[in-house]
């Protein structure tokens, strides 16, 4: 029998009968009969946006590698290899989707062998449409829970601090607008976007508005912070890996770029990515395909990157610490995220919005913000940015009232005051808050709101 392969492409509007997931699903069908295929192709091909049906493992195993699915469903008894076999040999070389598997023989080895060999799933032959409707729509819940389960415990994992206005850039001055403006512009394309600025500015809020108002908003948005994984597990992290694959995998695993598949990954502090995996990263934007840990197989991805980074990356590049030709290629429409000193009345806004929700999170009544407050807010030049100020807002609700010496003393120092410029500025506050908790460097990156690595560089430069 030649080998027969169709594709449907369907744009589809949710079923609700069988869930909101469908009709956005990637299915993929392998089945030696033409009159099963038929049927698939009549009860999936409406409700599903990609169905791509295949005649025998040999032409499945070329579309695992063309294409990215959600769902494959295959027959046990085919010709030359039996769906079990087929399975447990795609799942050894990199095959992460779902596997519901088909049989008209329903004993208990074949099933033992089916679980063994990674199906999720099992219908018998004969089966009505609803039956194996209802099956797919157990596995992409299982498989969006799965996901959102894993980037929930992430970003948890990744940061410490009470996530705040992460969704909206929050200020009326014009350096805020500008950036609000082209990101709306930017938002609906595909480009890959590059947002740079000082630690604390809003790089994360303002990929979350290119995420929310881009036509990927009903997809995952997975923020990774590249100087938070340690170099060695950061491959792993970001491209998954095969159970096996090196001491300690004890089981296959999806990677970051996966878990992002059809939405937005966000990769921060860029800079910091170790040299082995910028040239892996560089792959993937030019092939969109990822190749987890221990694996033969590249799968294909769609994702929409956003890049962050504090750090100057040309400085970098000279330096020999950044791939230039990963410069070029995710410096394609660069957005610079303006410090809090120069956005001219934002901080007092900011400072109200962070009382009303801090005080709602911390059940502590807010403190008044009075006129001489407003006015010390305005002119202190915010090294630290909108996390300092946050901080300050939290330590104020704690104290009851705002920090002795607010505005003039140690606590913080008008802009343009003692030492000029707002490098010394930086300086100065970031070595006070080290003295303050006697040189540990954790404790005081978590008071300013910023990076150990961020901490590590600067004294180093300073130092040099």
């Amino acid at each position: 029998m030649p080998t027969e392969a169709v594709r449907v492409l369907r744009d589809t509007s949710a079923d609700p009968e069988f869930g909101p997931w469908l009709a956005q699903a990637s299915i993929l069908v392998v089945d030696d009969e033409p009159g099963m295929r038929n049927f698939l192709m009549r009860t999936l091909g409406p409700r599903c946006r990609q169905l791509e049906l295949a005649a025998d493992t040999d032409e499945a195993t070329r579309k695992l590698d063309q294409n990215h699915f959600d769902v494959v469903i295959l027959d046990n008894i085919m010709p030359k290899k039996n769906g079990v076999e087929w399975l447990a040999e795609q799942r050894a070389i990199g095959f992460f989707a779902d596997a519901i598997l088909m049989t008209a023989y329903a004993d208990l080895e074949t099933a033992i062998q089916a679980l063994r060999a990674g199906a999720v799933d099992f219908i018998l032959k004969p089966f009505r449409s609803n039956q194996l409707l209802n099956a797919v729509a157990r596995c992409l819940d299982r498989i969006r829970l799965q996901r959102e389960n894993y980037v929930l415990r992430y970003e948890l994992k990744a940061t410490s601090d009470h996530i705040l206005l992460r969704d909206r850039l929050i200020g009326e001055s014009s350096a805020i607008a500008r950036v609000r403006d082209t990101i709306a512009r930017v938002a609906p394309l595909p480009t890959s976007v590059l947002l740079t600025g000082q630690s604390g500015t809003g790089k994360e809020v303002a990929a979350r508005s290119l995420h929310t108002l881009s036509d990927r908003a009903a997809k995952p948005f997975v923020p990774v912070n590249c100087g938070a994984i340690p170099p060695d597990m950061i491959e792993s992290e970001l491209f998954g890996h095969l159970k096996g694959a090196f001491t300690g995998a004890e089981r296959a695993r999806e990677g970051l770029f996966l878990h992002a598949q059809g939405g937005t990954l966000f990769l921060d502090e860029i800079s910091e990515m170790p040299p082995a995996t910028q040239s892996k990263l560089l792959r993937v934007l030019e092939d969109r395909k990822v190749r987890p840990v221990g694996s033969e197989r590249e799968v294909p991805v769609d994702l929409r990157f956003v890049f962050a980074t504090n750090a100057e990356l040309e400085k970098e590049v000279q330096a020999g610490r950044f791939r230039a030709d990963l410069f070029f290629r995710i410096n394609v429409m660069q957005i610079h995220l303006p410090p809090l000193k120069d956005r001219d009345g934002d901080a007092v806004e900011l400072a109200a919005l962070f009382m009303k929700k801090l005080s709602a999170q911390l059940a502590m009544p807010a403190v008044p913000i009075d006129e001489a407050t407003r006015r010390a807010l305005s002119a202190y030049g915010w090294p630290g940015n909108v996390r300092e100020l946050r901080n300050l807002i939290e330590r104020t609700l704690i104290l009851g009232r705002f920090p002795d010496g607010f505005g003039q003393g140690p606590v913080l120092a008008p802009a343009g005051g003692e030492g000029g410029s707002l490098a010394d500025v930086e300086r100065r506050h970031i070595l006070s808050v080290l003295a303050a908790c006697h040189g540990g460097r954790d404790e005081a990156a978590r008071q300013l709101g910023i990076s150990r690595k961020t901490i590590d560089r600067k004294l180093a430069a300073w130092d040099g």
